[in-house]
């Protein structure tokens, strides 16, 4: 079959996904330091998105070099699964950060550390489930009228899904704006302390607001469109406006780790020894909480 520009796309962004989220994966793993639940969360979600990265690259090669219908079931079901645990990772990263502001000073403790391997297993298990829903025999291949826009899943899956994702969203949102909540409400404590809000405090307060409000635009923007198509989608639509929404909503994965590992000092020092094998004293580090946003 002639190649579709939108596939090579597809493929492209999964390539693209996979390397970023490897070398995440491998900084993590590589070094001990990195053990708190801050960054077991965030090896969690650089996990999924390398899955899913995986996922876009294989799910092209089955699709112009081995034509099957089993072997799409399964490449399906694992892009599902994939980006639903990606999605559930920031949720339960979102999670943490609440607690983190919210029980401050129990934050480090072992009921911590169970709290999120618990949430971690069960986003897991969700999304697990969730992907082999389809390879189990909740797709159309038997029935094409009850396909969805996303064949092979059916519209009642894709349904479930996207209602799965508007409630995340919606979770998210809540815990996001509970957060700024509580900055603000620092802020204005060290103010009354202080008889007044000083410059670097007013600055650190409107960054972190302005943070969170581009993280959780970022991931609206990326997965929203494609959600509501989803729904609202028929098959008989041209499959470009699937393409269109479903390239931007990868486009979070690659995103993800720029946001929540790059942007880390004790990532970037850790880069530093995996790549120069050797840590130059002369630049400062600082060790950022799980709260710092």
């Amino acid at each position: 079959a002639a190649l579709n520009p939108w596939d090579v796309m597809l493929c492209v962004s999964g390539t693209a996904i996979a390397c970023e989220n490897a070398l995440v994966v491998a900084i993590i793993c590589y070094s001990p330091a990195l053990r708190t639940p801050m960054f077991v969360l965030v090896g969690s979600l650089a996990t999924a998105d390398l899955l899913a990265g995986l996922g876009l690259i294989l799910n092209f090669v089955f699709q112009y070099v081995i034509r099957s219908e089993t072997v799409s079931l399964l490449t399906v079901g694992f892009l599902v699964a994939s980006f639903a645990a990606s999605v559930s990772s920031l949720l339960a990263i979102t999670v943490d950060r609440y607690l983190s502001l919210y029980n401050a000073l129990t934050y480090y403790s072992e009921r911590t550390v169970l709290c999120i391997h618990t949430m971690l297993a069960g986003a897991w298990g969700v999304s697990l489930c969730l992907g082999l829903l389809p390879v189990l025999g909740w797709n159309c291949l038997q029935d094409r009228t009850s396909c969805s826009v996303v064949r092979p899943l059916t519209k009642s899956n894709v349904t479930l899904l996207s209602a799965s994702f508007f409630l995340i969203f919606l979770i998210m949102l809540h815990l996001y704006i509970e957060i700024c909540k509580i900055v603000c409400r620092h802020a204005h404590q060290i103010a009354l302390q202080q008889h007044f809000l000083t410059a670097p405090h007013y600055v650190t307060t409107k960054k972190g607001v302005s943070t969170l409000a581009i993280i959780l635009g970022t991931f609206g923007a990326s997965w929203l469109p494609f959600a509501i198509y989803c729904v609202v989608g028929d098959p008989d639509y041209p499959s470009v406006y699937t393409y269109a929404t479903l390239l931007p909503a990868t486009y979070n994965s690659m995103i993800n780790p720029i946001i929540y590992a790059y942007r880390n000092q004790e990532i970037q020092r850790s880069m530093w020894v995996l790549f120069c094998g050797c840590f130059q004293a002369k630049v400062s580090f600082r060790s950022r909480s799980p709260s710092d946003v």
